[in-house]
């Protein structure tokens, strides 16, 4: 619970990091790719070094890092990128906060993992506590509807990477996982991405560079380890409340970085997402995924 609790808290800080790239020129496709060579470059120098073994795959299993690099990562970071560019950072956040709805109602399908009432009120909470904190009630100023669309797209995509991840890791470890996931995101995004426009930006200015590689460890790398690592030790649509954490460090990060407005309505958001994440994680641990 705790390695989701901090993946999400770094998440949250995701939108700081892309605007940046984005005020120095980048594309929102050029920042998910930036983001995942630099997870995926360091990712594989450390395997190779510590622990060759964990590099290998079966070739037949590839379809499950097309959809957590592909369906997931790819379509998610883009999508998350532009609606952080339209909106505020705690209304990207929300949106994409929507996952779980997807999360639950596909692993209750695939997974036949249980819808219980104790989910259902953490997942009540966790959303009418994203509303609040977005400002959709109790905020003011016209809606971005092009943000909103890109939000919502945004967490269907969050949520495949979920239902994928579950899948490679009754197989493969953690490690294994986040770095074939940002392997084929990588290479999928990089016939779009205009290299040489990423080249020209990244020798132009020693900040891209820095923003870059924080986007690429400090808010990927790390906690994608840490939430792939989470979920193995839990069940997906529990997991995917817990991280409900991230719109609340969202907002204030938008708070203290950007001056983005905190409302008394943002302040209530947020003590309910705290209380979605306490409601759920009372009772007893959950057992470990079997691998096989």
């Amino acid at each position: 619970m705790l390695c989701v609790v901090a993946a999400a808290s770094l998440w949250g800080i995701l939108g700081v990091f892309s605007r940046s790239l984005g005020e120095a020129g980048l594309s929102p496709v050029q920042t998910t790719e930036l983001r995942c060579l630099v997870a995926a470059a360091i990712l594989l120098v450390l395997l190779a070094v510590f622990d060759r073994k964990l590099l290998k795959i079966e070739a037949r299993d590839i379809w499950m890092f097309i959809g957590t690099g592909l369906l997931s990562i790819s379509m998610f970071s883009i999508l998350y990128f532009t609606a952080a560019s339209l909106v505020t950072l705690s209304m990207a956040a929300v949106l994409l906060y929507t996952a779980p709805c997807f999360v639950m109602v596909m692993s209750v399908i695939l997974f036949k993992e249980s819808f219980t009432g104790k989910k259902a009120a953490a997942l009540f909470l966790a959303f009418v506590g994203c509303i609040l904190t977005a400002g959709i009630i109790g905020g003011s100023g016209p809606l971005n509807v092009l943000g909103i669309a890109a939000g919502i797209g945004s967490g269907f995509g969050y949520a495949l990477y979920s239902i994928f991840g579950k899948y490679a890791l009754r197989k493969y470890h953690p490690f294994t996982v986040t770095l074939y996931t940002f392997m084929v995101s990588c290479l999928c995004l990089l016939p779009i991405s205009d290299v040489p426009g990423i080249a020209s930006a990244v020798s132009s200015s020693g900040g891209v560079v820095l923003d870059a590689l924080a986007l690429g460890t400090v808010s990927t790398l790390v906690p994608y380890f840490l939430y792939t690592y989470g979920l193995n030790r839990m069940d997906a649509g529990k997991a995917a409340v817990i991280a409900f954490v991230e719109p609340m460090v969202a907002t204030l990060a938008g708070f203290f970085i950007f001056g983005e407005t905190l409302t008394a309505a943002a302040v209530a958001g947020i003590v309910l997402i705290l209380a979605s994440v306490v409601l759920l994680n009372m009772g007893g641990r959950e057992p470990r995924v079997s691998k096989k």
